[in-house]
């Protein structure tokens, strides 16, 4: 490509691998050192929960930066998208990826906040908990799963951001394009 769109393409990249790092990290060590060191389940709860919500901030931010770079990158490249054989479908993969990521870290933050306030012991977190009853157990098990979910998602991410970067070599560029043009002209 002859322009450079270092910016948004930083934005994608940095976002994307602080949502996977930092949800792979909580999926292993932080949810395993408050295994090792709550010694009770409501103990462990309480710690995990506590890793969490510092987290949350700056996740949302590491997302936040991921959208708009890939809103930014799909902007500059529809021509490519348009027009390069394969480009489209791929483009295809990763939105519908990327909204099963953003819905199952929203979906683990429906549920931590549940387990948070259901472990909790402050009475005002108590109360809300109250408002609202959950079966912890459940929650937890489904909050299990859904935290594997994220960093499975955006590790697929990765992977389709690999072969959009491949997709992107002049050589691919060329034949996608002649590919995409044979296509949709008989007479070529």
């Amino acid at each position: 490509m002859s322009e450079r769109n270092t910016l948004i393409r930083s934005l994608h990249d940095v976002g994307l691998a602080a949502w996977f790092g930092g949800s792979l990290m909580g999926a292993v060590g932080l949810n395993g050192a408050a295994r090792s060191e709550g010694g009770t389940e409501a103990a462990t709860d309480r710690i995990a929960s506590a890793g969490w919500a510092k987290w949350t901030p700056v996740n949302a931010a590491a997302i936040a930066a991921h959208l708009f770079g890939s809103g930014g990158l799909l902007a500059v490249n529809a021509h490519r998208v348009a027009t390069q054989q394969g480009v489209a479908a791929s483009t295809a993969a990763k939105t519908a990826v990327t909204a099963a990521a953003l819905a199952a870290t929203a979906y683990a933050r429906v549920l931590g906040k549940k387990v948070e306030l259901a472990s909790s012991s402050d009475p005002q977190d108590a109360e809300k908990a109250a408002e609202h009853p959950v079966d912890l157990d459940k929650a937890r098990r489904q909050l299990t799963w859904a935290q594997w979910a994220v960093p499975a998602f955006t590790g697929c991410l990765v992977v389709l951001n690999a072969l959009h970067g491949e997709q992107q070599r002049a050589g691919q560029q060329v034949a996608g394009m002649w590919e995409r043009a044979r296509s949709v002209s008989p007479f070529m």
